[in-house]
């Protein structure tokens, strides 16, 4: 869309924020999409995220329409291990988004969870409400249930809680509790703010334990309470604003 591009259309929003608002991707992703050569607008490939567009347009990722974005929402589901958090797995690998296929609209993930990870997975239609939730300037703390093999003392974790670096990676603030040191086995209450990867098994590991069972117990104020494995629940919207906030429920055009 050569020509179109040097005559941006003065109205609408930028083809990136459509897509995150429409759930396709995030505002980074869908930038790497349109290098892909995938977005066509009006049956045009586009090459810039700068384009305008409006809901009447033809938009198509990949052959695919992409209707008006939806209002902004966001489910809790509980993931089973053993899943991977991503669309397509190169490895073929069994993925979250499988077990999901006529269950949900279109959704992506906040953040995501390791393969053994189980737990909280929060998910969402709208790629600027899962951009959002996942910046450490949030503030909304992951906290995990962790069972390490190996045996240490509160002290040690206390060791975490002004931040330590690993392997030339510097990981924030941890607060950590053992809960019970069952045989040789440690049960640990483990919270963080920043979601690195792999940043609880390096931290474990940091402490010379070996994690062998990872649980997401909550995602800011949202929770996994007793929610079934493979489960999923809806937030409701009045709940979603309240933790939401107005700022970035203005932000999202929630």
């Amino acid at each position: 869309m050569t020509e179109e591009s040097a005559a941006l259309p003065a109205e609408g929003e930028r083809i990136a924020k459509f897509l995150a608002r429409a759930g396709v991707a995030s505002r980074r992703e869908a930038e790497k999409l349109i290098e892909q050569g995938i977005v066509t607008v009006n049956g045009k490939v586009l090459d810039t995220p700068a384009f305008k567009v409006t809901p009447d347009m033809d938009i198509r990722v990949d052959g695919t329409r992409i209707g008006k974005p939806d209002q902004p929402r966001l489910w809790r589901y509980h993931k089973p291990d053993g899943l991977v958090t991503t669309h397509k797995d190169p490895q073929g690998r069994q993925t979250v988004f499988d077990t999901l296929v006529g269950r949900l609209p279109r959704v992506i993930s906040v953040g995501r969870l390791d393969l053994t990870t189980e737990g909280l997975l929060l998910l969402t239609n709208s790629g600027d409400l899962s951009r959002r939730l996942e910046l450490p300037s949030t503030g909304w703390a992951r906290r995990y249930r962790v069972r390490a093999h190996g045996r240490v003392r509160q002290s040690a974790l206390d060791r975490l809680q002004d931040g330590v670096e690993i392997d030339g990676v510097q990981y924030g603030p941890v607060k950590a509790t053992l809960d019970q040191q069952q045989g040789g086995n440690a049960w640990i209450t483990l919270s963080i703010n920043e979601g690195k990867n792999r940043e609880v098994r390096n931290l474990m590991r940091y402490l010379g334990l070996d994690v062998n069972r990872l649980i997401r117990t909550a995602y800011g104020p949202f929770q996994l309470g007793k929610l079934p494995k493979d489960g999923i629940e809806e937030i409701p919207g009045k709940q979603l604003k309240e933790q939401l906030g107005k700022a970035i429920c203005q932000e999202i055009g929630l």
